[in-house]
């Protein structure tokens, strides 16, 4: 039997109980106040995709290692390489002085336009898109590279235009071309995945900047006639499209990835089949490892796995527009935030299309999907965000004046530099107006004054009665000037 509490008794309990949230609210409210909070976040959901992604590439890539290589872990082993790089390529972003990747965007941006201009010349093709190259057992995907240098250097100009942004002139151009640019050369190879994603960086770009809401209207509409376009200008983008819409129109054939990601997901339930144990890899559902290893989550992790992704890629969202709320330097705010936009969007896709919500376009689930150059230039953005994290006048300040802390020291990181704002420029002092030819006109005149009021000022003069000191000063001055002086005189 259960003892039944007495009235003051259930009082008490509640009391207790609300003390004992608001005590846990203070706690988290208070280590989101420190200094450093951002970067330690940044840090905890970098390691955490980490982990997930290697866990779920060896589970995922292990019947399709069988079949094409020696080993079950041909594919996780290749998979850890890259990691090992992008670890590397981490640590390098966020010691680099973000001074020196803003002065550096714009010659990667040229040298990202000439490898997307050579891949369509000597690049690799892989399932109709030709936009790899390959050395020996690494290949690489120049587009990836292509997107973060659009971000710094988009962000450059947007921030050197600042005052002028309210011109649709100096708005778009010379921003806008030169993303045009971009998405010809990855349409020609073609790379549909690569151009949704340049053109999420580039609404981000104009959105952080203050564009108007029209313009991204009407950039929406124009959209959405280029993909009906080149929908109908292709057959195998058009099958994507008719699949959507109805999946169970040919569901051995075109609609089979759709509905074989959607029966996995079914089959996981809350809790899922178990780690390893999912039917979907026994080449039940075509890359598996790539584009639909979320489908392979909710499977063996069910429902719980896929809301931890979820909540990653979320708390990834607040912290990052954290970071940038947070910075005073306009450069580090538009480049935290659309990086944030980036991989959050990117993720976003991916899932929608996994689950069903869009057609599929190719895009990498960032951190957890196989793939090297992905993987790699991630980890790098990732670095990216902890360096501009520790940016913060806050972590500046705590970081200068306390030390470098217990990751800083294990990173052997620099202190971040003190942000100075550019000094605004003097106006220029206005040059003399050149002299008009001819006779001047009398000050009286050109004030304004009349004769009447002239001639009046002057009886008023006349008539003021003029002390016998200043007298004689007149008097003496007369003389002085109607004789030379001496030396003069000598001389004529």
């Amino acid at each position: 039997m259960t003892a039944t509490l007495t009235p003051g008794e259930e009082r008490k309990r509640a009391r207790a109980e609300r003390r004992k949230r608001t005590s846990v609210f203070t706690l988290l409210t208070a280590w989101l106040g420190r200094p450093l909070a951002s970067f330690h976040l940044v840090l905890a959901v970098f390691g955490l995709l980490t982990v997930l992604g290697l866990v779920m590439v060896l589970s995922a890539s292990s019947v399709v290692s069988l079949d094409t290589g020696s080993s079950v872990y041909t594919v996780f082993k290749k998979q850890l390489l890259f990691v090992v790089i992008g670890t590397v390529a981490f640590w390098v972003a966020v010691r680099m002085p973000l001074k020196k990747m803003r002065q550096f965007a714009a010659p990667a941006l040229a040298v990202c336009f000439g490898l997307l201009v050579l891949v369509l010349v000597v690049g690799t093709t892989r399932n109709g898109t030709t936009s790899w190259f390959v050395i020996g057992p690494i290949s690489f995907q120049p587009i990836e590279v292509a997107k973060l240098a659009l971000v710094l250097w988009g962000a450059h100009v947007l921030v050197q235009k600042k005052a002028m942004l309210h011109q649709y002139r100096h708005l778009l151009v010379p921003l806008v071309p030169v993303a045009l640019l971009m998405f010809a050369l990855v349409m020609m190879q073609p790379d549909l995945g690569g151009t949704v994603t340049l053109i999420v960086v580039l609404f981000a770009l104009l959105w952080f900047a203050g564009a108007p809401m029209r313009l991204f209207g009407a950039a929406t509409l124009g959209g959405l006639g280029g993909i009906v376009v080149l929908s109908l200008n292709e057959g195998y983008r058009l099958a994507r499209v008719l699949t959507f819409l109805n999946p169970d129109a040919d569901p051995t054939g075109k609609g089979h990835q759709a509905l074989q990601a959607k029966y996995a997901l079914a089959d996981g339930g809350l809790l899922g089949r178990g780690l390893g144990q999912g039917q979907s890899k026994w080449e039940y559902l075509p890359n598996v490892h790539n584009d639909f290893i979320f489908a392979l989550i909710g499977e063996e992790l069910g429902f719980l796995g896929c809301a931890l992704v979820l909540g990653l890629f979320a708390m990834l969202a607040v912290v990052g527009l954290r970071i940038a709320a947070r910075n005073i330097d306009p450069w580090i705010r538009m480049v935290a935030a659309t990086l944030t936009v980036w991989l959050v969007g990117q993720a976003a896709i991916n899932i929608a299309y996994v689950v069903g919500l869009l057609p599929v376009t190719g895009i990498t689930l960032p951190m957890i999907s196989a793939g090297g150059s992905s993987i790699v230039v991630t980890m790098f953005v990732f670095g990216i965000l902890a360096n501009c994290a520790r940016h913060e006048p806050e972590s500046v300040a705590a970081l200068r004046s306390q030390g470098p802390g217990r990751f800083g020291r294990l990173m052997k990181l620099p202190a971040p530099d003190v942000y100075n704002p550019p000094q605004k420029r003097k106006p220029s002092r206005p040059s003399t107006p050149p002299r008009a030819t001819g006779r001047r006109e009398p000050a009286s005149r050109r004030a304004g004054t009349s004769e009447r009021q002239l001639n009046e000022r002057r009886r008023t003069r006349r008539s003021v009665p003029v002390p016998e000191h200043r007298r004689e000063h007149r008097r003496s001055a007369r003389g002085r000037a109607g004789h030379p002086r001496a030396d003069e005189g000598g001389r004529h």
